[in-house]
């Protein structure tokens, strides 16, 4: 069976998502949303006669609350693992206040409604990938291989499944604004990224290994052409100055 990648709309029109991967031999969650997403991503598993109790893997892309928000309640509810990286896991378990680097407009004003900052349920990922590690996730039902993709946060991580499927978190986004709505098939940076040119060496690198296809945490998938034009302009771009 080719697993299955299920958008889980955290807020609508594609401005935030999570994902399911389905398989025949296991289920893995792919970030968590905000605080309170749980009932959300309760409803998807059900559409597909699943339970909490069927994720074998939570994965944490980066630390940012509208990606791992509700990351401790769902380990409590699943029994599932979290694995997320080193270098941002002083944020995950509130040893050290993120700072922000703004992309643009949209960035300042998001940071101004006070979501980014709200505060989630502290944790410890049960298992820490440094740099140079990698995960085979086909030990948990899915087959793919988990990576450190640094530049949106420093502890970012990808999930590259062998349909030539990623799962980026905010490496790239879609849209306007923060994501999504409309003109979903051009590539933007997202609302916040501490290094743009790191990031555009990830998207690089993913590139570089096989990736035809982008599935982001804002925004609609994006095809390997798009994301080529966008990793090459990030690879111009001037360092971003944190808030």
């Amino acid at each position: 069976m080719k697993p299955k990648i299920v958008q889980i709309p955290i807020l609508p029109l594609n401005m935030v998502n999570a994902y399911l991967i389905l398989n025949s031999q296991g289920c893995i969650l792919v970030d968590t949303g905000f605080p309170g997403s749980e009932t959300k991503i309760r409803k998807m598993l059900s559409r597909f006669g699943l339970s909490f109790k069927d994720i074998n893997l939570i994965i944490i892309t980066h630390a940012h609350v509208d990606h791992a928000g509700s990351a401790a309640l769902l380990r409590e509810l699943s029994g599932a693992p979290i694995v997320a990286h080193a270098d941002d896991r002083k944020y995950f378990n509130g040893s050290a206040r993120m700072a922000f680097c703004p992309t643009g407009f949209s960035g300042r004003a998001f940071l101004k409604t006070g979501l980014p900052l709200k505060p989630y349920v502290e944790f410890e990922p049960d298992i820490l990938l440094s740099t140079d590690d990698t995960l085979d996730t086909s030990h948990y039902g899915v087959p793919g291989l988990l990576r450190h993709t640094t530049g949106h946060t420093a502890g970012s991580i990808s999930l590259e499944l062998s349909t030539h499927d990623a799962l980026v978190g905010d490496l790239v986004a879609s849209g306007i604004l923060i994501g999504g709505m409309i003109r979903t098939k051009h590539a933007i940076r997202p609302p916040f990224e501490d290094n743009p040119r790191a990031v555009g060496l990830s998207l690089q690198r993913l590139l570089d290994s096989g990736t035809t296809c982008f599935f982001m945490g804002h925004g609609a998938p994006l095809g390997s052409m798009e994301v080529q034009r966008h990793a090459k302009a990030l690879m111009m771009a001037k360092p971003q100055i944190s808030v």
